[in-house]
């Protein structure tokens, strides 16, 4: 999602969710969204006005619309929780290289747990393609990523994180936007506030949707006129697939593929932001990392390292750049593409 990720500590979106900036620095566990201008920094706000502040935040919520109900259910049990502050200013570094967090990401019982979902969800899925153009094994890789196939969706209240975090002077802007929409989503009944719970920055149920992201991509599957992304699991899964569809994923493509590449290949040909078609990159000498020549279709591909400048390269398609707006971490994508072909026996 932010998923949009840490990733938005996993958020999900392409304005919400971001990876430490460094590549090194990607997150291993479910990784939690990081929201834009991490670097922004401000003196935190004293907690005992945190009150006079909630009282702004219900004016202004019914001054857009929110139901004086709503509110008084939302917002009366919010408190300030200074670890979501500790959280916010001492986000670990990672200096993991990319085999190492490949291994930790891609490990022997998600793969085996993953074959398990898609095929227990088989029919779910297959639907959810049939209408969103995503193929199962995506879905279901990013659903074990995130949340751990729905195990881990966090245990704070999203009120009362949001709430911390925009009350707090370093991304107040951003969070009060994200805190106004989650008591939108209240509103609308989708979630009661008790059971709107995610992680310490506000990403939410089984795809770690930032509340944003939530109003843009969530979808009632089963149609009973809630978009449940925390105990539904057909809303989460087919919400997942929304996003990918809607930020443009291609249906006949996969994500990429390891490569071999010739001795003495400039790397001035790398990079995301430069593109050849499949048949170019074979006129070029590389091959497939079992030496099979590349597939022949028409096909844009980039060459890339998993670590900037150095490590293992990889040509990838515009369904990586997809999955990157979900997560905006090389290691991230890589691990969710190599992760997906491992469930899918590919």
């Amino acid at each position: 999602m932010s998923l949009g990720l840490l990733a938005l500590p996993g958020c999900v979106g392409a304005t919400d969710s971001q990876a430490a900036t460094d590549e090194n620095k990607a997150a291993v566990a479910t990784l939690s969204p990081q929201p834009p201008n991490p670097s922004e920094a401000a003196s935190p706000r004293r907690a005992d006005n945190f009150s006079a502040f909630l009282a702004e935040v219900r004016a202004d919520a019914l001054a857009e619309g929110v139901k004086p109900a709503t509110l008084d259910a939302a917002l009366s049990g919010v408190v300030h929780i200074d670890r979501v502050i500790e959280l916010d200013r001492k986000q670990p570094e990672f200096s993991l290289s990319f085999e190492t967090y490949l291994d930790r990401i891609v490990t022997p019982a998600r793969v085996a747990e993953g074959k398990r979902k898609l095929e227990e969800n088989r029919d779910l899925l297959a639907a959810i393609e049939r209408r969103y153009g995503v193929q199962p094994r995506f879905v279901v890789a990013l659903w074990g990523i995130e949340t751990g196939f729905g195990r881990n969706t966090g245990g704070m209240s999203v009120v009362s994180s949001l709430a911390t975090l925009a009350y707090d002077g370093r991304r107040s802007a951003y969070f009060r936007g994200e805190l106004m929409q989650a008591l939108r989503i209240l509103d609308q009944g989708h979630i009661t506030p008790a059971a709107m719970v995610g992680s310490w920055a506000g990403a939410m149920g089984q795809c770690q949707f930032m509340p944003t992201t939530f109003v843009k991509f969530a979808v009632d599957w089963d149609g009973d006129g809630r978009r449940d992304i925390w105990r539904n699991r057909a809303d989460a899964l087919a919400s997942a697939a929304n996003y990918l569809s809607s930020e443009g994923w291609k249906d006949d493509q996969t994500w990429g593929r390891a490569i071999q590449i010739p001795q003495g290949l400039s790397m001035e040909l790398a990079g995301l932001d430069k593109t050849r078609t499949l048949a170019e990159w074979s006129r070029l000498g590389i091959r497939s990392a079992d030496g099979t020549p590349l597939p022949q279709r028409d096909i844009r591909a980039s060459l890339i390292r998993a670590e900037q400048g150095k490590g293992a390269p990889f040509l990838v398609y515009d369904n990586f750049r997809t999955i990157m707006k979900w997560n905006r971490s090389t290691f991230f994508a890589l691990a969710a593409g190599h992760l997906a072909d491992r469930i899918g026996d590919r």
